[in-house]
Parts: C-alpha cells; structure tokens; sequence
C-alpha cells in the first residue's frame, strides 16, 4: 500500500506560529473585497445539489478565455492539488513511471508514489538558477514514462521556465516518452513582480496538462478552486472521469464566488501586486545585509523564493540547528527537505505576513543566523 508523506508541511496548517516566512500564499483575500453585491443573495439562494463533473460552466469559460483554450479543456477542482492528484492517476498510476524535476511543490513527487508509480528525480541546482536542465530531463525519459511534472514558476524558487527550453523539451519527449503526458503547474503565473502576466502554456502542445488554482494569486485558498487544463479531448474525458470517480463534483457556493473573484480578477490582483512588490523589496535589502550568511535567489515570479546557508560561515551542525533557533522567536521557514533539496536551501515567503509583521519577522529570521553562525559574523 502507498503511503502518503507530507514532509510535515501540514504543520503550515494546523500549527500557527507568530512570524510565518514558510507560507506560500499572497494576501488573504475577503469575500467583501469583491464589487459583487449580488453574490451574498446569489449565495443564500443556491441549491446545494450535486454540481456536474466539470465543473461550472461560466467558470470554465472564464477561466479557458484568460489561458487561452476552450470551456471544454478545463476541468475545475479541488484545488491544484486535486489537479496533480487526477493526472498522476490517469497518465501513470501504480506501475507507471514519472519523472519529477526537483525541487518541486511535495505533491509532485508523494502523490505519484504513493499511487504506486515509480517518481525519477531530476535535480535542478541553485546555483543554475533552478533552470530547467533539459539534458538531464530527457536523459530521464524512457518509452515507459507516463508523466513529466513541472511547474512554472517553480515552488519553492518562484523561478519561470522559458517557452524554448519547454519546447525543446516536448521534442524530446516525442521521440523519447511518446505516450507520455507533461504536466505545468502555473499555480503562481498570476503572481508576477512588476511584469506583465505571462500567457499560459497550456495550448503548446496536445500533450500539456496545465494546472492552477485560486489559493496563491488570489489569495482564496479557503475555497479550495483549482482547475486543469487539456486540449486532448480523450485525456480532458479520462481526467473527467477519474474526478467523477474520487470527487465527483467540486463544491458549487465555492464555485459560485470563484466565479465572481475571477469576473473581478485585475482588481483583486492590482493591491496584491503592490505588497509583493514592495516585501520584495524589502527582503531584498535584507538579503544583501546578510550576504556573509544566505545566498539569495531572486525569484521571477509568485510569493516564494530561495535562500542558501552559505557552507563558508554556517557548517552543516549549525544547519540542524536553524529550526529550533527560528522556534524560540515564533519564527519559520521551509525546510528544503520538503522539496527534495538539502535544508540547507529554505523557501522563504514574502506574501502571506502583513506588511507590519514582515519586517520584524525578517529580523528574527537574522537574529536566528546569528545565534547559529560564527561570533565573526558581525549582526547588521
């Protein structure tokens, strides 16, 4: 039997600390924020019967005009998660073969194995940038691969992969993997940093499952609305059916407001841009005051990006003590072990605090480097 491993990341969940830096979401998002006056009585008046397996229509339409396909290629679901979980099943399952470029979201990876399907590790390196290494990819990728798991921008780096190296990549997979499904998480494509939204992948390629949801961007993770896309009508019909046959249907008062928070996406998006921008800012001036102790990688894209304890100051017994450093000041981040890397690579999170608490949670997160590095290290 596949056992389900989730690193303790429910931990983000069910455990609150004062200082979260390991939270990967934007700003929360309230219902009230939204100019729907009606969605309050739209609301109390639904039916609360079954919704239909794909989800609803006027939301699969808005969701396939902004990505660029059809109402017909998008399944709505429970969430991203419920998207990996569908196409893990269909385009591998027990038996089936997936090869994973890491670090990558935890999903990526347990939700394969624990359905019985063989996960190949591709690991991408910091000190790449995390790019995607379409050598070592394709060097993975045998007749037998069902699934190739992706994400764009990357969790936990935040960093894109480019339109070309994605291409090259889906040729190699012809010739490689011909059966084999890819998989693009673009769960952070809305969450930019001063650029403009990038187009979805998800019509490149017949071959392209594409997945999102409204928890990162939108900051709506409570409605638990994701979706997938596909333009392969018999693999859009098979991921129906495996949703009919675990879900059936994704909740309709969630879809109703995923509706309007989309109608009203630029205005729920604009103020969240900002405060990104500006956290960014400051975690980046951070960063270059503490150089002597962490590598910084800057991210492209979304609320997340990496961080390195640098080998030369902080020695592997100090790493093992970082958590419990960041722990006496009610103060965390993401261990990399949650994401196949080393913990000596964290993913850090510059959305999810309000701007009042984001500075001083930085200053906690330095205060604990200090406590673990070398007295040499001077405290700035």
């Amino acid at each position: 039997m596949g056992r389900f491993d989730d690193g303790d990341m429910s931990g983000l969940v069910d455990t609150a600390v004062r200082y979260d830096l390991a939270e990967s979401t934007g700003p929360s998002l309230r219902l009230d924020e939204l100019d729907a006056p009606a969605l309050s009585t739209r609301l109390v008046e639904l039916m609360l019967g079954y919704g239909g397996s794909r989800g609803d229509e006027e939301l699969r339409s808005l969701i396939g005009a902004e990505s660029g396909v059809g109402a017909s290629d998008v399944l709505v679901t429970a969430g991203a998660s419920a998207a990996m979980f569908l196409t893990a099943l269909v385009a591998a399952g027990p038996g089936g073969r997936v090869v994973c470029a890491t670090p990558s979201f935890p999903p990526g990876r347990t939700v394969p194995k624990a359905l019985g399907s063989e996960v190949v590790e591709v690991a991408l390196r910091f000190d790449d940038r995390y790019r995607l290494d379409v050598a070592a990819v394709a060097a993975a990728l045998t007749p037998e691969t069902g699934l190739v798991s992706l994400a764009s921008p990357q969790n936990p780096s935040g960093i894109r992969i480019a339109d070309d190296d994605l291409r090259t990549l889906l040729a190699e997979i012809e010739q490689r993997a011909p059966r084999a499904v890819v998989l693009v998480d673009e769960t952070y494509r809305h969450t930019t940093l001063g650029a403009a939204v990038p187009p979805s992948v998800a019509g490149m390629s017949p071959r392209i499952v594409t997945c999102s949801s409204l928890s990162k961007s939108h900051g709506a993770a409570g409605l638990r609305i994701g979706w997938l896309t596909a333009t392969d009508p018999d693999l859009v019909e098979q991921l129906r059916r495996a949703k009919f046959a675990t879900l059936i249907c994704s909740s309709t008062p969630d879809e109703l407001a995923a509706t309007e928070i989309l109608r009203n996406s630029a205005a729920v998006l604009a103020p969240r841009r900002v405060a990104l921008a500006t956290a960014l800012a400051t975690l980046t001036e951070w960063a270059g005051r503490h150089a002597e102790l962490v590598d910084f990688l800057p991210p492209d894209g979304g609320a997340l990006c990496c961080l390195r304890l640098r080998a030369d100051t902080i020695d592997d017994a100090a790493v093992a003590r970082f958590p419990a450093a960041l722990a006496e000041r009610d103060a965390r981040v993401a261990p990399g072990h949650w994401f196949g890397e080393s913990d000596r690579v964290f993913r850090l999170g510059f959305g999810h605090l309000p701007a009042e608490l984001f500075g001083p949670a930085l200053d906690r997160l330095g205060d604990a480097l200090h406590a673990i590095a070398p007295e040499r290290v001077p405290h700035r």
